[in-house]
């Protein structure tokens, strides 16, 4: 196998499971249903004092600020008859190191999933370099490299999520933006902590869902094109030399 091949078989099995772990975030991300019942799940109208309809609406203002190209998420709502900002301005200059975050993340979501398609299409079915059962036995590997790193990380949440949550936003942000004061400041107190925990453990659980499935297909193609086994070689019995017959004469006597 040439360098260049074994080089895109490496980001193949690395690729997959950076396409299910943030094509999941993605979704999670984007959905405003999630958000909404977040509100209620957390009595984010109790503690924002913002009406539900209110936050609702922010919520998917917040999905489109992800996708759009504004620089600041300015959100005006209605608290005790007066129009209010939503967030404050740690609050907004926070959202935006959110929002580089996320579209890095949507950008390497992408990314993995042009390769995946590109190296299946071209590698696998177009130049038929290689038979399908390689690229099942290169999937199963990209499964087994998302097994371990994701164990690592459920080990890490589930034995305390506040030093993971902790950890994460001291690598993910260059400053201190995101210590919020859930006494006054609206975005924690709409998605506090145990929000983003449940969040994490839903993500896991698609995730290892579509880990089961994959694994399943793969190894249900392993097996259904497995060549059967040669059957046994019978050794062939000698053949007896042949007598040369006796000489009539000799007989005669």
């Amino acid at each position: 196998m040439s360098i260049a091949r074994r080089l895109a078989t490496i980001l193949f099995v690395i690729a997959i499971p950076v396409l299910l772990v943030t094509s999941n975030i993605r979704y999670l991300l984007g959905d405003v249903a999630f958000y909404k019942y977040g509100f209620r799940e957390y009595n984010a109208e109790q503690v924002t004092e913002v009406p539900l309809y209110e936050l609702d609406r922010a919520a998917a203002e917040m999905v489109n600020y992800f996708e759009n190209d504004s620089d600041e998420l300015r959100i005006v709502v209605s608290e005790r008859d007066r129009e209010v900002a939503l967030f404050n301005e740690q609050e907004v200059t926070h959202m935006r190191d959110v929002k580089s975050l996320v579209q890095l993340m949507f950008r390497v979501n992408e990314v993995a999933l042009a390769f995946v398609m590109l190296y299946i299409g071209a590698v696998i079915l177009w130049a038929r370099e290689k038979p399908m059962r390689s690229l099942a036995f290169e999937s199963l590997m990209g499964i087994g490299v998302g097994i371990v790193v994701l164990a690592g990380v459920g080990v890490f949440a589930l034995t305390g999520f506040d030093a993971f949550w902790t950890k994460f936003h001291e690598i993910a942000f260059s400053n201190d933006l995101w210590l919020l004061d859930p006494d006054t400041d609206r975005l924690i107190q709409m998605f506090p902590e145990p929000f983003w925990q449940q969040a994490v453990y839903i993500l896991g659980a698609m995730t290892l869902v579509e880990v089961a499935a994959i694994t399943l297909l793969s190894l249900g193609y392993l097996v259904v094109t497995r060549r059967p086994p040669p059957p046994p070689s019978v050794p062939r019995r000698p053949e007896a030399p042949l007598r040369e017959p006796r000489d009539s004469a000799v007989i005669s006597q």
